[in-house]
C-alpha cells in the first residue's frame, strides 16, 4: 500500500475486507505487509478486533489459528446456518416445465385447463412444481363457471431469468411461428402402426 498512513479503525477495517474476501486464514505476517505494519502492531490489532466481534455478539468470529487469522460462524449459531444449508435446493427445470412456464409467461394470467389445452396434456404436477419453485403464483380467478385459478410469473421468474418485465420476454418470429405450426401438424399427421 505504500508510505500511506492508515489509523487503526481503517487498519481493523481492511484486516476485516481482506479477511472476509480471502475466506481461508490469512497470516498475521501477510495482514501486517499490506498495511505497512509490524508483525507486533497487527498482532495486537487483530486481538483487539477479535474481541470487538465476540463483545458484540456477532454471527461471524475472528478466530486465531496459529499465526494466522479467519473469520468463522459463530458456533452458537451453527443451527441457524445447518438450517439454510439444508434447505432443498431447487432443481433444474425438466423440459415439460420449461413448456408449461413459458405458456404462463406468454399468455398470462392463464388457467390450467389452457394450459392443458395448449400442451394436450395435464400438466398439475409442472404447474404444482413451478408454484414450489416460487416461478408462478396465482393470480386470482377468472370469472367464468367454477371460477377457475389463473396463474401468473413472479418476480422470482424474472430475477431467474435475467429480465425486468414480461415485456422484455424474448419475441418469437413469424418465421418459426408457422414452423412450429408445421411440426404440430407433421406430428399430427403421423400414423402410429402397432
Amino acid at each position: 500500500m505504500g508510505d500511506r498512513i492508515i489509523n487503526i479503525e481503517e487498519a481493523k477495517a481492511a484486516a476485516e475486507a481482506m479477511l472476509f474476501a480471502s475466506g481461508d486464514a490469512v497470516s498475521t505476517e501477510a495482514l501486517a505487509s499490506v498495511l505497512d505494519m509490524d508483525a507486533r502492531t497487527m498482532e495486537n490489532l487483530m486481538q483487539e478486533l477479535a474481541q470487538q466481534y465476540r463483545s458484540e455478539n456477532r454471527g461471524i468470529r475472528i478466530i486465531r489459528l496459529e499465526d494466522a487469522w479467519q473469520m468463522c460462524t459463530d458456533p452458537a449459531r451453527y443451527d441457524y446456518v445447518a438450517a439454510l444449508v439444508l434447505q432443498p435446493k431447487k432443481r433444474r427445470l425438466t423440459g415439460v416445465q420449461m413448456e408449461v412456464l413459458s405458456i404462463i409467461a406468454y399468455r398470462q394470467p392463464v388457467t390450467r385447463a389452457e394450459i392443458d389445452q395448449i400442451r394436450g396434456v395435464n400438466c398439475d404436477h409442472a404447474v404444482n412444481k413451478l408454484l414450489e419453485y416460487g416461478l408462478i403464483e396465482e393470480a386470482g380467478r377468472m370469472d367464468a363457471p367454477g371460477r377457475p385459478i389463473l396463474f401468473k410469473t413472479t418476480a422470482e421468474f424474472f430475477r431467474h431469468f435475467g429480465l425486468s418485465s414480461k415485456d422484455n420476454l424474448p419475441v418469437v418470429s413469424p418465421e418459426k411461428i408457422d414452423q412450429f405450426k408445421e411440426e404440430a401438424n407433421e406430428e399430427a399427421d403421423t400414423d402410429i402402426t402397432v
